[in-house]
């Protein structure tokens, strides 16, 4: 079991460095260092597929968020080639969090995500 929970933190790991990935090319390479070339990223705002999209995705959460970061909160919870955890979206300069939410993700063999299923917790409105 310890491998496996390796696997999943490494693997959320890698997805929170593409989320917080700034620089258009540090992105399309935190991407494609996570997820596999065919994976998917889909939440209530947001189904898309192909590394391209999915940066595209997370571009427009920093364009909507400036000056924010993804954050993990609490553990990653994992088995076989799932896990799930938690988040934030918080201000480096309050330090507020004004969105949150879970994802589950799928990995395959090589531990790369093959698809991710967005819940959104919490949302200001207007989002």
């Amino acid at each position: 079991m310890p491998a496996n929970t390796d696997r999943h933190e490494i693997a959320v790991a890698r997805y929170f460095e593409a989320w917080n990935a700034r620089e258009p090319e540090a992105r399309v390479k935190a991407v494609a260092a996570a997820w596999t070339a065919d994976g998917s990223y889909t939440d209530p705002l947001a189904d898309v597929g192909g590394h391209e999209q999915i940066a595209a995705v997370i571009a427009g959460a920093h364009a909507q968020f400036p000056g924010f970061a993804f954050r993990l909160t609490g553990a990653v919870d994992g088995h076989h080639d799932t896990a799930r955890f938690s988040w934030e979206l918080v201000s480096e300069t309050d330090g507020s969090a004004p969105v949150a939410g879970s994802d589950v993700i799928t990995l395959d063999a090589d531990g790369r995500i093959k698809a991710v299923f967005g819940f959104l917790d919490r949302v200001p409105a207007g989002v």
